[in-house]
């Protein structure tokens, strides 16, 4: 493949190129979270990460392709799903995953700054969009188990389970302000899984006519 036209930051080789990836990201993660998207300035991360300058900008380009190159490797090293045998319990573990997520003092800036990069870039909007898509993939085993245990009807959509657990805990983080507690990470776990049992998130062509 010719390099001018590979995403920034989508090569995946070890070794000392891997290392400078690492210490890269964390750099950039760090300065997302302190100071934000607008500010973010490659040469400040290559002092932060101590590699040359010539390394990121040849690599990443830009701070979308830094973004979208950390949302990738967030994604890769990011907990797998549970497995407690009950849908309530799957969905609390989940929800509770998102909630310390986005309660830890790091973690939680960082996501409001990548979200904010997405808002005005193609690029970080499409890597969030693939972060999302890899951890409703990863956690859609849970829903399709509860099926086949009969906990949920047939049909049930697994992602728009899952987003209805995340939804209300981004708006607190983003929007309203209001605290995600254990309370809130509880009432959103056991909201959606209500939902789920009573077939309100039934695909369309697996609801029955009436």
């Amino acid at each position: 493949m010719n390099p001018d036209t590979t995403s920034p930051g989508s090569v995946r080789p070890g070794g000392r190129t891997a290392r400078v990836r690492e210490s890269v990201l964390r750099a950039a993660g760090d300065l997302l979270a302190e100071h934000g998207y607008a500010t973010l300035d490659l040469a400040e991360v290559a002092a932060r990460a101590e590699v040359g300058k010539t390394t990121v900008y040849r690599r990443w380009r830009s701070p979308a392709g830094l973004v979208a190159d950390l949302l990738a490797d967030m994604a890769e090293t990011s907990l797998p799903h549970s497995d407690t045998g009950t849908l309530r319990g799957d969905l609390l573990a989940n929800a509770r995953l998102v909630g310390r997520t986005l309660t830890d003092p790091r973690q939680g800036r960082l996501f409001r700054a990548v979200i904010a990069a997405a808002t005005s870039d193609d690029t970080a909007a499409a890597a969030l969009r693939a972060f999302y898509d890899t951890r409703l993939t990863e956690w859609s085993p849970c829903v399709e188990a509860a099926a086949a245990r009969g906990e949920v009807p047939a049909g049930t959509d697994p992602r728009a389970v899952l987003s209805a657990i995340s939804a209300p805990l981004y708006y607190r983080l983003l929007a309203s302000g209001d605290p995600v507690d254990e309370a809130t990470v509880t009432a959103a776990a056991t909201a959606a899984a209500l939902a789920a049992e009573q077939g309100v998130f039934v695909s369309g062509t697996g609801r029955s006519a009436p």
